[in-house]
């Protein structure tokens, strides 16, 4: 038993033993390195992410990764302290003069005042002339005198601003009116500054526009003669100054009223072309602006006619949600379909206007005005409906009586009218109207033959260059926009536009309808109560359902 493993054992000369056991103590060294390489390998794999392909490891057993640190959070941007106020202008009291037409609920007792406050008739003509312009002060009867103000500004196409201030007070949560008192500002050419000019068959033509129209030149002459009549007659009262019912006058105007409301910061909410009024007056003067709500605000960058067009997208979709609001209701006073519904009664109307009791007619161009100036209150939505269905069963007299602000003095057709001009620089012929009405007629058969057609009231309007509106920077403090989703003066992108082109500002989206979202929604309301009472930004890109 003494063979090759006897001598491999015990028989080795002495001089080969050494170098063998030096051999296997250098290998155990390679392999031990090679170990301590691969084990330094995988540790290093448990840092981070590799750019090798991933290995199938069983890895029950091994050791917890200690948790990463979380990123470093950014600071939020500290939104300016409302300011107490100190007016340098005298309140008068008014509440008894909106006890009954402003509804007040039970949990708060309102005290009202009037002012009136001089400017500039227009601020791009200093020294032309002046006019005076309204302002309402509504607050809780037990605010302390200094309470900061809220500037409110409206849209031109709506309700004045003074007044609206007073409705919103009724209706905010009583937390808001504990932190600040609510100031409307009337827009130039409403309240006490009536632009009152246009004739009266003037208006009325561009209130009966043939929603059916074919763009014919015959009537579309006929519609631009209107349109002459209206600036000859308001030249002659206004001269020069009528180029002063703008928005970037509004702009100017909420300077004024801060420097007569005492605060070197003020916050604000803006409505429509309000908001863009209060954005132009922001970005002018960062320094001054406090915490600010833009709601709704449209596309200014806009020129005609894709502005117009704008807005006859964003009725056809307004219409639709009322058109749904209307058809969810079992007793919906235009049926299944209320589309259909509308589009045969104003078919109808085209060939047969229907006479009311008093003797006036409701035309089909009637009905579509009444309709664009009904979509921007959701609140009045039933009442517009069961006017129309008044209307379909031959009795006019609701719907006609709707008309009656836009056509009468004092009225708000020729204020909407100044501004919609003013604001806008190009400048339409009948022939380019027609052709726009032949295609929008199709591609928004309810409205777009109508807004197409409108187009020449601007027509002989006299243009200006536009002021430029300077970057804020990082001065301007983060400001909330919201958009609508069905908001018949213009589409959500135009508000999401708006925002992103606002230095720091912050986007909402409401999938309700009507011009201005606050406070018609409890998410709304919470979004705009978390920038204006507890100074906070809420989360951008918010989706608040309808």
């Amino acid at each position: 038993m003494n063979g090759i493993g006897d001598r491999a054992e015990g028989h080795v000369p002495e001089g080969r033993d050494a170098q063998l056991a030096g051999g296997r103590r250098s290998a155990r060294a390679v392999i031990a390195g090679l170990l301590l390489a691969v084990a330094t390998l995988l540790a290093g794999c448990t840092v981070g992410p590799s750019q090798r392909p991933p290995v199938a490891v069983r890895g029950e057993h091994m050791p917890v990764p200690p948790a990463s640190a979380p990123p470093p959070v950014a600071a939020p941007v500290p939104l300016p302290v409302p300011q107490p106020g100190f007016p340098t202008i005298e309140f008068r009291d008014c509440t008894g003069t909106l006890a009954t037409a402003v509804p007040t609920p039970a949990d708060r007792v309102l005290r009202v005042g009037c002012a009136l406050l001089t400017v500039e008739a227009d601020p791009a003509q200093p020294g032309l002339s002046r006019t005076r312009i309204g302002l309402m002060r509504v607050g809780l009867a037990d605010a302390p005198a200094d309470r900061p103000p809220l500037l409110v500004v409206g849209d031109s196409a709506t309700r004045p601003s003074a007044t609206g201030a007073a409705i919103l007070a009724g209706q905010v949560p009583v937390e808001l009116l504990q932190r600040y008192t609510l100031v409307g500002i009337d827009r130039r050419g409403a309240g006490i500054d009536d632009l009152d000019c246009g004739p009266a068959v003037a208006r009325s033509a561009f209130v009966n526009i043939d929603p059916g129209g074919d763009g014919s030149l015959t009537a579309l002459n006929a519609l631009l003669e209107q349109a002459r009549q209206v600036v000859q007659d308001c030249y002659l009262v206004h001269a020069g100054a009528l180029s002063g019912y703008r928005t970037a006058s509004t702009a100017w105007d909420i300077e004024q009223a801060r420097a007569a409301l005492g605060v070197t910061q003020m916050s604000a909410i803006g409505v429509g072309d309000g908001a863009t009024a209060l954005s132009t007056w922001a970005r002018t003067h960062p320094a001054a602006a406090g915490r600010l709500v833009l709601d709704g605000p449209p596309n200014a960058a806009l020129d005609e006619p894709d502005a117009a067009e704008a807005r006859a997208a964003a009725a056809e979709s307004a219409f639709d949600a009322f058109a749904a609001a209307c058809a969810a209701e079992p007793t919906c006073p235009l049926g299944a379909d209320p589309r259909a519904a509308v589009s045969a009664f104003v078919g109808r109307l085209r060939a047969q206007p229907i006479t009311a009791t008093d003797g006036r007619r409701l035309t089909a161009g009637m009905t579509v005005t009444a309709l664009l100036t009904g979509l921007s209150e959701p609140a009045g939505w039933p009442d517009l409906a069961a006017a129309l269905g008044q209307a379909q069963s031959g009795v006019p007299d609701a719907l006609i009586s709707r008309l009656v602000p836009l056509v009468t003095r004092g009225g708000e057709f020729d204020i909407a009218l100044a501004t919609d001009c003013n604001d806008v620089q190009r400048r339409m012929t009948p022939a380019e109207v027609g052709d726009l009405t032949r295609r929008w007629r199709t591609a928004y058969p309810l409205f777009g033959a109508t807004m197409a057609q409108r187009l020449l009231a601007c027509g002989p309007w006299p243009t200006a260059s536009p002021a430029p509106v300077p970057d804020p920077g990082t001065q301007l403090p983060p400001v909330l926009v919201i958009g609508t989703a069905h908001d018949p003066r213009g589409p959500l992108e135009n508000s999401r536009r708006v925002a992103s082109e606002t230095p720091g500002a912050l986007f909402l989206s409401w999938q309700g309808g009507g011009t201005g979202a606050y406070p018609r929604t409890p998410c709304v309301v919470a979004a705009v109560g978390t920038v204006l009472v507890a100074g906070r930004l809420p989360l951008d890109g918010t989706l608040c359902p309808p």
